[in-house]
């Protein structure tokens, strides 16, 4: 089926509502981070009936029901209105083609980080929620990231420790950043015995480990990837050893982190 006809279906599926079409195109199509049991969960943290939610998420009760109990899967659509309207962890929201997340570039990076709540860009506005593993795999996907991108990962990746690790290390290994990856990990692990928060902490050291037994051999950047040679030849006697590691060529260390010490 080509885009322009599932384009198609899903404004037929808008109009339709949630008939036996819908279900079909849901089930067929829609890459979901959200189960049932997590919308329920969302839904009685809000303290809402079904009745109540279903009426702001505007479909029917018996849909909801549905979705609950597992029966159906949620449409992306619906799923990014559920993280709006029952205030649900970006980590439900789903992924993006990453085609089209490559061809929208790094320039959105700085909003993103800002719409998850990170304080380094608190003063942007008008930044899309993404789910979290999506934009912390296309940052670390870029040739030439921002310093204060950078800066920002080790945050989200503490932040949303809960995020979608295996999908964040699946595409990451397809593209040769598991070492970045595996670095920024790192770091997170060590905020996160700073700051006492073994929950966090010991997600995190599981993820350090899988990385770990695809470590890459070869030498990268945290997307910083024009160095010059005297630029690499000093980073590789002033890097920290989570960054030799890495073999990474980075400066940057979990003590000088803006809010290492918050």
């Amino acid at each position: 089926m080509d885009r322009v006809t599932l384009d198609s279906r899903w404004q037929m599926c808008a109009l339709l509502k949630y008939n036996k079409l819908c279900y079909i195109i849901e089930a067929e199509f829609c890459e979901v981070a959200m189960n049932g049991q997590e919308l329920k969960e969302a839904r009685l943290k809000k303290g809402w009936t079904q009745e109540e939610a279903a009426e702001k998420l505007e479909v029917t009760q018996a849909y909801l029901s549905m979705l609950e109990r597992g029966r159906r899967a949620l449409p992306q659509g619906l799923t990014r209105k559920v993280v709006e309207v029952l205030h649900a962890a970006p980590t439900a929201l789903p992924f993006r083609d990453p085609a089209v997340v490559a061809a929208s570039g790094g320039s959105r990076l700085p909003h993103e980080l800002a719409a998850l709540g990170y304080p380094g860009f608190g003063h942007l506005r008008g930044g899309v929620r993404r789910n979290p593993a999506e934009v912390l795999l296309h940052a670390l996907n870029q040739a030439e990231l921002d310093v204060r991108v950078a800066e920002g990962l080790p945050w989200l990746a503490l932040t949303y420790a809960g995020m979608e690790w295996d999908w964040l290390v699946q595409n990451a290994k397809l593209h040769d950043r598991q070492n970045r990856a595996g670095f920024v990990v790192t770091l997170a692990e060590q905020l996160a015995e700073r700051k006492a928060k073994t929950p966090e902490s010991r997600r995190l050291k599981e993820y350090m480990s899988v990385l770990e037994r695809s470590r890459l051999v070869r030498e990268d950047t945290l997307g910083h990837e024009k160095l010059t040679e005297a630029e690499k030849k000093w980073l590789r006697a002033n890097r920290s050893e989570v960054a030799r590691h890495w073999n990474l060529l980075t400066d940057m260390r979990v003590e000088n982190l803006p809010y290492a010490k918050n």
